[in-house]
């Protein structure tokens, strides 16, 4: 298959993905399936590379380090800026210039790039379907018990939230019987819940020329329905709510929608003890809910609040007052901070410093280098700037 025509299934996929759901995009306010058309049309797949599809100078970037937040986007691509403009020099293509909306697009697309997990391995899931003991109790294909319903049911969908949802909603039950027949409840990582919705719902088990559907997330309503579910009385996320259980966002990593459902498989019964415990009932939850839920967890970090005192530290540290000037400071070769005009948003700030002149001793006249920044550093850094544009001061000595 020629590389355009693959792009384009892998374009069609993403958008499949969001089907429906124009206002149901996994990041606020923005969306993805725009981002990777931004992504194709300013020659990004020309050097990188997305699930294989695309040019091979830089890295695939679904092999890359997971992002936790907007910022650690945006730091990643000021301090890789040089290095990828010198690329795009030698390679004779114009460094593209991004406006708001692409920018706040595209970054949109990077995070997600990860959130739908990868299909599972078929064959992997009908040995696990014997091996942890689902085939004692249930169906598939006309083998295995009559206990539980058969689960030749799941063919039907192709989204592995409905089964996700299926395994919190059963497992009380599902531990009873398990329980009376002697039969250990098992434990599944992630990949292994992949596998057995490989298995058990089999249009999820490989990519082909047809629309492949995932259940996007509301952040949004999933953020409501962490409090009606009572998950708040419990969990916290990201620092605000109960702390008998786990913070479900300061846990390290961010979980995948099937990450997170075999997290919640495993822990299923300690929680149900603990609801019980403090009178709350088991809540119910539908393949969409379940989504919603996933998707909260997933975003509420995506933007973090930085700090404008902790800002100035930064553009001194990092030697921007070498060239630029505040509140009216003269002889400095750039542009006043303070002047700067419709930057009010951190996408359009993001775009600007994409967009800024590459400095070199040369045009700046100093030693300056290109200056690196960490992502808590980016998150100060474009907090002042939007302050700056406000007139605000710089704090008192």
């Amino acid at each position: 298959m020629r590389k355009s025509a693959r792009w384009a299934l892998l374009a069609v996929t993403l958008a499949s993905a969001w089907v429906g759901a124009a206002s149901a995009q996994p990041v606020p306010g923005r969306d993805p399936v725009a981002g990777s058309r931004v992504f194709d049309a300013k020659g990004c797949a020309k050097c990188h590379a997305v699930n294989g599809v695309g040019g091979k100078i830089g890295p695939d970037l679904t092999r890359v380090s997971r992002p936790h937040s907007y910022f650690d986007l945006a730091a990643a691509m000021w301090n890789h800026l040089p290095r990828m403009a010198e690329r795009m020099k030698q390679l004779g293509i114009d460094r593209p210039k991004l406006d708001e909306t692409e920018m706040g697009d595209l970054l949109a697309f990077l995070y997600t790039l990860n959130y739908f997990d990868p299909p599972g391995d078929r064959a992997k899931g009908r040995k696990l379907f014997a091996e942890k003991g689902c085939i004692a109790c249930h169906q598939r294909g006309g083998t295995g018990g009559t206990d539980g319903p058969s689960l030749d049911v799941l063919k039907a969908f192709t989204s592995p939230l409905y089964v996700s949802a299926a395994l919190w909603n059963h497992g009380p039950q599902m531990a009873e019987a398990m329980k009376a027949k002697g039969i250990a409840r098992p434990t599944l990582t992630g990949q292994e819940l992949r596998d057995l919705i490989a298995y058990l719902a089999p249009a999820t088990a490989a990519l082909s020329a047809t629309p492949v559907f995932g259940l996007p997330g509301r952040p949004e309503a999933g953020r409501m329905l962490f409090v009606e579910k009572k998950c708040v009385g419990c969990h916290s996320a990201a620092g605000a709510g109960g702390k008998v259980g786990p913070d479900l966002v300061d846990l390290g990593v961010r979980r995948s929608p099937v990450e997170f459902a075999a997290a919640m498989w495993n822990k299923a019964p300690a929680m149900t003890t603990a609801m019980q415990q403090r009178g709350i009932t088991v809540p119910d939850l539908r393949p969409e809910e379940m989504a919603d839920i996933v998707a909260y967890l997933y975003t509420v970090k995506y933007f973090a609040a930085g700090s404008i005192s902790a800002g100035w530290r930064v553009i001194a540290e990092k030697g921007c007052l070498q060239c630029h000037s505040v509140f009216g400071e003269r002889g400095k070769t750039a542009s006043d901070l303070t002047k700067l005009k419709g930057l009010d948003s951190s996408t359009a700030l993001l775009a600007a410093l994409w967009n800024h002149t590459l400095v070199t001793p040369t045009l700046s006249g100093t030693k300056a280098a290109w200056p690196v920044f960490r992502p808590r550093e980016m998150a100060d850094l474009i907090a002042l700037l939007q302050s700056l544009e406000r007139k605000e001061g710089p704090p008192a000595k």
